[in-house]
């Protein structure tokens, strides 16, 4: 994509006049030209950081040299390897509790192959009973959704708050007067920090009020932790999943349940592995015993080699300053929304239709939204996502595995999912979009962009110019 440079200076200036808190960010500038220079190099325009952070040429070498210079054996014995690799466990463990000020008198850090298997953790081990309740959100990621299937085999209510049309947000009242009715034993309530379909931000608040009423808190913070300071000195959810990579991009496959220890005393876990367990018996029915705190949960050996590099990626984030990057992305997205709204066709028509809230109240870096052509008709996503590429910008398209926000966002009703699964059973995410679309007549998805630790006005900028190219475009003329 060439981009007019004399109308880029001038909006940068512009930009840089009007916005001293992004001027405040510059060391990130200085970051981008050395430790994501590849970015530049390629001419790439990276905007999918809810799918993915992106890694620090700095935290792989790093990571390298330490592979390179040590030798490391399997963390489950005492030898002089193995106690190595112990060690390296553990000083990721202390990374990840000093970063979110947890506590250890208050908080364990468990660590998984990512917020999916931490989840997956918390749906299997939870106490579930006919007298539970399992309250959601719509607005959720399918890993939080699917506990509702280990609530449901265990008899437990299961109940979702629904998000309003307009911002994608839910009804504080809604929300109080569901946390006011909490059934004899073992409730458990689960909401994302940041949505990662829209970038809502929901109060963290509800955490202490669900306390009040009795009730166990799981608060997805995958999408909210890169951008946003969760301090658990302050707020203290009971159950936090991450993924790393989301955070600072590599390692991946790798991630934590960070957990009070009063609601890890309440899991029961279903079987045992490797690892988990001090004493096992093939000659008694029953005969085990499982490992206390973390070690009981994380099954089989740890990843003791990317261990390390958790160390490293925290180390980053925090030399960078998880407070500079959010006042940076906060501007950067700003920016874009109010160009966003600005957008339209000759005739008047909006060139945009974002899915959520339209500016920066209580909402993050993340924006879903289609574009639109004159008549008001949405481009063909798939199609939007293969010409951005063309002009070498990563976005994303999909639902996001957010089907709770996708189906109100696109008006989808209880009836026309219905139909859709009366229908023959669809193998792939494609053939899937296609029978909700045959059934409703509406297109289940949209596009994302969102911005992240290295994101710079230059991307925005970009992005803005390829919305543009659209300007009075027809549909059907693509």
């Amino acid at each position: 994509m060439t981009v007019d440079t004399s109308r880029y200076d001038a909006a940068l200036d512009a930009f840089l006049s009007d916005s001293s808190a992004y001027r405040a960010t510059a060391a990130i500038d200085e970051l981008r030209a050395t430790d994501y220079s590849r970015l530049d190099r390629a001419g790439l325009v990276y905007m999918d950081y809810t799918g993915a952070g992106l890694y620090a040429e700095s935290q792989v070498r790093r990571h390298q040299q330490m592979l390179l210079e040590g030798v490391f054996g399997n963390p489950h014995s005492k030898s002089p390897t193995s106690l190595t690799s112990a060690a390296n466990v553990e000083a990721a463990r202390l990374a990840v509790r000093t970063f979110f000020r947890a506590s250890p008198e208050e908080y364990e850090v468990i660590f998984t192959a990512g917020a999916s298997a931490a989840l997956k953790l918390v749906g299997e081990s939870y106490p579930f009973g006919p007298d539970s309740r399992y309250l959601l959100t719509y607005d959720n990621h399918n890993s939080v959704n699917g506990i509702r299937e280990f609530a449901r085999a265990a008899g437990a209510r299961v109940t979702y708050l629904p998000v309003d049309a307009a911002e994608l947000r839910m009804d504080p009242d809604m929300v109080r007067a569901e946390l006011a009715k909490p059934l004899a034993d073992n409730n458990l309530f689960a909401y994302p920090a940041q949505s990662n379909f829209s970038g809502v931000l929901h109060p963290l608040e509800w955490i202490d009020e669900a306390h009040e009423q009795g009730w166990d808190v799981v608060l997805d913070a995958a999408a909210f932790t890169p951008t946003n300071r969760l301090d658990l000195s302050v707020v203290k959810p009971d159950f936090v999943p991450l993924s790393f990579y989301k955070m600072f991009g590599y390692p991946t496959g790798m991630g934590a349940l960070v957990v009070r220890r009063t609601a890890l005393s309440k899991l029961v876990r279903p079987w045992f592995a490797g690892g988990t367990i001090t004493l096992a018996s093939v000659q008694g029915e029953g005969w085990h015993h499982l490992a206390p705190g973390a070690t009981g949960f994380e099954d089989g050996t740890a990843d003791f080699l990317g261990m390390p590099a958790v160390s490293i990626g925290i180390a980053h984030l925090e030399s960078v300053g998880v407070d500079v990057i959010h006042q940076r992305v906060s501007v950067l997205a700003g920016w874009l929304l109010d160009h966003m709204n600005a957008l339209v066709h000759s005739n008047g028509a909006p060139m945009v239709r974002i899915f959520g809230p339209r500016d920066m109240t209580a909402r993050a870096a993340t924006i879903a939204f289609h574009l639109l052509d004159p008549t008001g008709e949405a481009y063909d996503v798939h199609q939007m996502e293969a010409l951005a590429g063309k002009q070498s910008i990563s976005l994303r398209t999909g639902c996001f595995c957010n089907p709770g926000d996708g189906e109100v966002a696109y008006r989808i009703t209880a009836a026309d999912m219905a139909a859709a699964f009366a229908e023959r059973p669809a193998a792939t995410f494609q053939e899937c979009q296609d029978l909700v679309r045959t059934a409703t007549g509406k297109m289940p998805n949209t596009i994302r962009v969102s911005l992240g630790l290295a994101s710079n006005f230059a991307d925005v900028y970009r992005f803005i110019e390829f919305a543009e190219g659209f300007r009075d475009v027809v549909r059907g003329v693509l």
